[in-house]
């Protein structure tokens, strides 16, 4: 007799830990950085090809997009979180925030 049982039981009892997310999301922050970089180089290599003038390349980014704010928020806090995240990962490896020091043992 065959019985339905999860394939993974703990899975169901598990707790994401911080150690575990913010490597995860910063990595995630990562990829949609790069991301975004590579579609503003290929976005300016075409723009090139289109209007040769700062006036116009100027008018196109800033006033044909109705969600430019909310875009360069999105991106601004993705910067600030991947690049305190990795300062938090150095300071962590090189045995500093987020270990115990040993005082007060």
């Amino acid at each position: 007799m065959k019985m339905n049982r999860p394939l993974s039981p703990h899975l169901s009892i598990y707790k994401p830990q911080l150690t575990s997310t913010f490597p995860i999301s910063h990595r995630i922050s990562g990829a949609f950085l790069a991301t975004l970089v590579l579609f503003f180089y290929l976005l300016c290599l075409k723009m090139a090809l289109i209007c040769f003038t700062y006036a116009n390349f100027h008018q196109f980014f800033f006033f044909s997009s109705k969600l430019l704010l909310i875009s360069v928020e999105i991106t601004a806090f993705a910067l600030s979180y991947h690049l305190y995240n990795g300062l938090r990962h150095l300071l962590t490896d090189l045995g500093g925030a987020g270990r115990s020091t040993g005082i007060g043992r």
